[in-house]
């Protein structure tokens, strides 16, 4: 009996922990199993974090997005609102690593941008409102707004064809 409420116990300390580790959250973010956010990054509403996901310190994220699984969301990546982070996307903050914090470049991600799978974004750039980049691209260059660009490393194949 003593083993049995130890256990119980256990497990409801640790349930009280991730509570409260998740408690900077805000209203109606779902976030999945075995995701390590930072307590200092700043996410809005009604977003959802998917598996495995990394999200750094200073990060800041707006409302409405999808974050799929495995991403790295290093420290100074901002991402706007209703965008889509597809799954294994990898955000860097540093060109020429390892050096300080004070070298470290920021990312911004405008509203209703969607990053398809597996894409590599490299620091200092910003990728503009309703761009679309491809599975798989190595962005590293700035992307203006409503552009389709893809390859590696990635170039603009056109326009996107419709408005969110």
């Amino acid at each position: 009996m003593l083993k049995f409420l130890m256990r119980y116990l256990k497990r409801f300390l640790e349930s009280i922990k991730r509570l409260e580790y998740y408690a900077f959250l805000k209203f109606s973010n779902t976030v999945w199993k075995y995701t390590n956010i930072y307590h200092t990054a700043q996410i809005g509403y009604c977003n959802t974090i998917g598996s495995y996901t990394e999200i750094g310190d200073k990060v800041k994220i707006g409302n409405y997005n999808r974050i799929g699984a495995k991403c790295f969301i290093p420290h100074g990546v901002i991402i706007g609102h209703h965008c889509f982070i597809g799954p294994c996307v990898t955000f860097t903050n540093d060109r020429y690593p390892p050096s300080g914090e004070d070298r470290w470049e920021r990312t911004v991600i405008e509203n209703e941008a969607s990053i398809g799978a597996g894409s590599v974004i490299i620091p200092g750039i910003t990728i503009g409102k309703q761009a679309l980049i491809g599975a798989g691209s190595v962005v590293t260059h700035s992307v203006p707004r409503g552009e389709k660009w893809a390859g590696n490393p990635a170039r603009r194949i056109g326009m996107r064809s419709r408005s969110i």
